[in-house]
């Protein structure tokens, strides 16, 4: 055996490695949603004293006087590896498709937003009662029409490039997203005045949720597609037969 085959790795080692990268960086886009979750509804919400799920927004759990802020800070790291992980494993099971390499792009963009959100919290809700709000809200504002742009972009692009039952699915989600949503806007002023918002909890969250399922529907899909067939398609083998002739 030469040196130079000694130096040089072998080729089945090489090509195990991929593909275990590429689970991995899929994968993520289905832990980011189990620890999103698991993180504001679960560990923040008991933090944040009196706080109800169904009534109150999530972004009252990072507000400017939320006990619970500190803990989500210290959790958006994670949050913002595990969406820059997803968007690049996209990137990657694209292939010549353009739509999905799009769609790898807008995540990879939504993921390296999120530490901005740290810049503009929403002022918590008794403060904006007394004293109303500041440039930090409309800063947050601004960050919530843009992702809401990158999430319709990433299931927009996404439902170009995959099958007809994906495709239906992703504009199942995004009709969701935009009801919730609009529903969501339309409890601002509420909001702002310190009164209830009796469901807005409720509905922000089928909204948000509307996006992690999104993502742990396209991690499936992508996991389950061989590396060798192009998105949304089924490859047809032909088999030889034994006279030579194809099938």
């Amino acid at each position: 055996m030469s040196d130079q085959s000694l130096a040089q790795p072998h080729p089945d080692v090489t090509d195990s490695r991929r593909p275990l990268l590429q689970k991995v960086l899929l994968f993520c886009g289905i832990g980011y949603g189990v620890t999103y979750i698991v993180a504001n509804d679960v560990i923040a919400a008991r933090m944040f004293d009196g706080y109800s799920r169904l009534d109150q927004a999530i972004s009252e759990l990072s507000g400017t006087q939320a006990l619970s802020r500190p803990f989500l800070t210290a959790m958006l790291p994670a949050f913002t590896l595990l969406v820059l992980g997803f968007g690049v494993g996209v990137w990657r099971a694209a292939g010549p498709s353009r739509a999905l390499r799009a769609t790898g792009t807008a995540l990879i963009a939504h993921g390296l937003m999120f530490p901005v959100w740290l810049l503009f919290p929403m002022t918590s809700r008794d403060q904006l009662a007394t004293s109303g709000g500041g440039v930090n809200d409309i800063g947050h504002m601004v960050l919530s029409v843009l992702s809401l742009t990158l999430i319709l972009t990433q299931m927009g692009t996404s439902a170009a490039a995959l099958g007809r039952p994906f495709r239906y699915f992703s504009v199942a989600m995004a009709a969701t997203l935009l009801v919730a949503g609009g529903y969501t806007a339309s409890t601002a002023p509420a909001t702002a005045a310190g009164d209830a918002t009796r469901w807005m909890g409720l509905i922000e969250r089928i909204m948000y949720g509307s996006w992690l399922l999104w993502m742990a529907a396209l991690a499936v899909v992508l996991l389950r597609r061989r590396g060798d067939e192009p998105p949304g398609k089924h490859m047809i083998r032909v088999s030889p037969r034994s006279d030579g002739a194809e099938r």
